[in-house]
This record gives C-alpha cells, sequence and structure tokens, in this order.
C-alpha cells in the first residue's frame, strides 16, 4: 500500500491542475482521458483523510482528491472514514473508558486531541484529524478539486444541508467549483437526491452499482455512478454512458477503489470515466506506459 512518488507531471485542465491521464480506449462519451482521484487524499503514501494525504498528493501532482464527513456530538463537521475513531486514531489511550468510540459521541475539541496519524508511522506522529472547514482551506490553498463524501447520513440528520452550508461559506459553490471542482457523493441514494434538491447545481455521485434497469431512475438526480471496480464492466459503463444525468450530460463512471496497475489498464479499457485510488502514481504510471 506504501507507493513510490513517480517524476511524472499531472495535465492541466481548465486551468486548474486535475490530474487527468490518457486511457487506452476512448471513453463512451467521447472523451479520451482518465480523472485520477486521490483516495481519502494520497492515502497509500501518507495517514488517510489528514492534511498530510492532500499535501502528499498535491506534491505527486494530483488535482483530484476525495475524503469522508461525518458529525461530532457537538455538530461540528470533521473529515474521517469510519464511524468509530479507533482504527485510526489513538482514542483508545486517551478515552478508555469510551467505547465503542464513535465520532458522533465525541465533541470535536475531544477529537482534536486525537493523534490520527502515529498508527501509520511515528514520522506522522501528532496528524489531527481535519474539520471540514480546515480541510476545505487546505484543499483550497492546494488548488485541488474534491471528492466530498458525505458518510453514514442516517447517523447524523441534517447533514446534508449542514455539509453544504460550510461549502457555500467557503466559497466551493460558485459557478466555477461547481462546474470542475467538486463532485458530492454517497452511498445514501435518498442523501444523494437531498444534495441534488438542496443544491442543482452541484455534481453528484451515487456510490453503489444499481441493476441496468435502475439506472434511469438515478440520472434524474447523480450525474454519475461511482462503483467498486469488481462490480463493472464495459457492458455496465456504457449502460451509463448512455443515459444523460440531470444536467443533460452523459452520466459518467468512476471506479474504487483501484490500486493495481493491471486494474486500472483494465478500468480505462471499460472506459469509465475516473479511477478513485490510494496509490494514484501507480495509476498514473500504468495507464500511460500502454
Amino acid at each position: 500500500m506504501h507507493a513510490r512518488v513517480a517524476a511524472a507531471t499531472a495535465i492541466a485542465f481548465f486551468g486548474l491542475g486535475l490530474a487527468m491521464l490518457p486511457t487506452p480506449h476512448a471513453g463512451a462519451t467521447g472523451g479520451d482521458r482518465l480523472v485520477v482521484v486521490a483516495h481519502r487524499g494520497a492515502s497509500g503514501s501518507a495517514p488517510e483523510n489528514t492534511m498530510a494525504a492532500v499535501d502528499r498528493a498535491a506534491a505527486m501532482g494530483f488535482g483530484w482528491v476525495e475524503n469522508d464527513v461525518q458529525r461530532t456530538k457537538d455538530g461540528r463537521l470533521v473529515v474521517i472514514h469510519d464511524a468509530t475513531l479507533d482504527r485510526t486514531t489513538d482514542v483508545e489511550r486517551l478515552f478508555p473508558h469510551r467505547a465503542p468510540w464513535r465520532v458522533k459521541d465525541f465533541t470535536a475539541a475531544e477529537i482534536a486531541r486525537l493523534d490520527a496519524g502515529s498508527w501509520y508511522g511515528r514520522r506522522y506522529a501528532g496528524a489531527r484529524v481535519p474539520t471540514l472547514r480546515e480541510y476545505m482551506e487546505r484543499v483550497s490553498h492546494n488548488h485541488q478539486n474534491l471528492v466530498l463524501e458525505i458518510k453514514n447520513p442516517e447517523l447524523y440528520p441534517g447533514i446534508e444541508r449542514q455539509t453544504l452550508a460550510l461549502l457555500d461559506e467557503e466559497g466551493w459553490l460558485d459557478s466555477g467549483h461547481l462546474r470542475n471542482r467538486l463532485i458530492v457523493q454517497s452511498f445514501s441514494a435518498a442523501s444523494v437526491r437531498m444534495v441534488h434538491e438542496l443544491r442543482p447545481g452541484i455534481r453528484t455521485a451515487y456510490l453503489g452499482t444499481p441493476r441496468v434497469t435502475e439506472l434511469r431512475a438515478y440520472a434524474r438526480f447523480a450525474d454519475q455512478i461511482n462503483a467498486e471496480y469488481t462490480r463493472l464492466s464495459p457492458g455496465y459503463v456504457c449502460a451509463v454512458h448512455a443515459l444523460k444525468g440531470p444536467h443533460d450530460k452523459p452520466m459518467r463512471v468512476f471506479a474504487w477503489t483501484v490500486n493495481g496497475a493491471k486494474e486500472a489498464q483494465r478500468m480505462g479499457g471499460f472506459g469509465v470515466d475516473g479511477v478513485i485510488t490510494n496509490v494514484p502514481d501507480v495509476v498514473r504510471t500504468a495507464v500511460t506506459a500502454r
């Protein structure tokens, strides 16, 4: 999982530094470039969902990063993947009697005390769980683009509206960002639908693989299907591309989590529009080596 840094430069797209790489075949949308998204930041090279992972992706030349958003006990939005804190922080040491250490049971101040880097290596000791506001400021500073996942929305009623309000405050809901710098996704179709209804201009993605017969219904509120790569086939990708999403453009497909060179080349051959990966340098090398 620990990647080597590839000595290549990402191609600029719309002047925003999107990591867009040639695919082996043109996609069904008529494009011939693959968006490479650094999953939870460059999480193959730094602790996931931390500033270090975001900065690592930027240093490697990747303009797209992905993150996960949840909410604390006192209503603050934080960037962390799991519903519990124990896998990626030292919460068990600091709060030994608070099992099962759920994010929603801790205040933002308590979470700010946690070490979110030592589990990955001593080099990252002291890394923190960022708030979403801190995270957005860093992404903006790095001139990066974001795939934001609303995680476990069933645990956090109203998180969609709260997340959009913060994005608006941070300047991420203007026309420039909405056109090509932001995607909001979720495993919850209801959450994706709500985001679309609240802010129709946002590009949205459903995480999953609906049946082909269901795709037309998803196209009413999702601009793309972001699917686990093992569930994809060329036929499925074509079926998605054949439909237009809520912004009257062909739906797109991103594959996750693609961490091997052969898998990346196979997804490119399927005609996917993007891949989400822990090791963006490996994917870049794989799809440009042909």
